[in-house]
């Protein structure tokens, strides 16, 4: 089963504040972790939110609004793409994440949705055309 852990922002990182070097190093070993477990599909880093923009789709029309966006821990900082057998372990991964000295980390682990989660409305031909996709995709990765 795939999960995404979600690495939430902080202050510092809305800030485009770069950790120390310490940090980078156990983050490295952190991810060299998961992906001599073979569980790694994915992890990224992202850019502080006043280098983003939200998107609003609605019957009114489309909106954009440039960031910065408020409530500094409420948004995403990075994520990593683990495939792990159970939520259970995921949250175990989660719980060897790095934390800097004198701050706190906010993780969370949310479950992938895959073909099975969707019943009947993903019809085999759909199913089909994901997969198309995710090969095509795998392949130019």
């Amino acid at each position: 089963m795939r999960y995404m852990i979600i690495i939430k922002a902080d202050e510092d990182s809305e800030a485009g504040k770069l950790p120390p070097m310490e940090a980078f190093t156990a983050m490295a070993k952190f991810n060299q972790e998961m992906h001599d477990a073979g569980i790694l599909l994915s992890g990224e880093g992202l850019q502080q939110s006043s280098k983003g923009a939200r998107v609003t789709i609605g019957a009114a029309g489309t909106t954009v609004t440039d960031g910065p966006f408020t409530e500094a821990k409420e948004l995403v900082g990075g994520f990593w793409i683990v495939d792990v057998p159970s939520r259970a372990e995921a949250i175990e991964w989660a719980k060897r994440c790095p934390t800097p000295p004198n701050s706190d980390t906010v993780l969370e682990v949310r479950k992938i949705l895959e073909a099975e989660d969707f019943g009947e409305a993903f019809t085999p031909e759909l199913q089909e055309n994901e997969q198309r996709m995710r090969d095509e995709i795998a392949e130019r990765s």
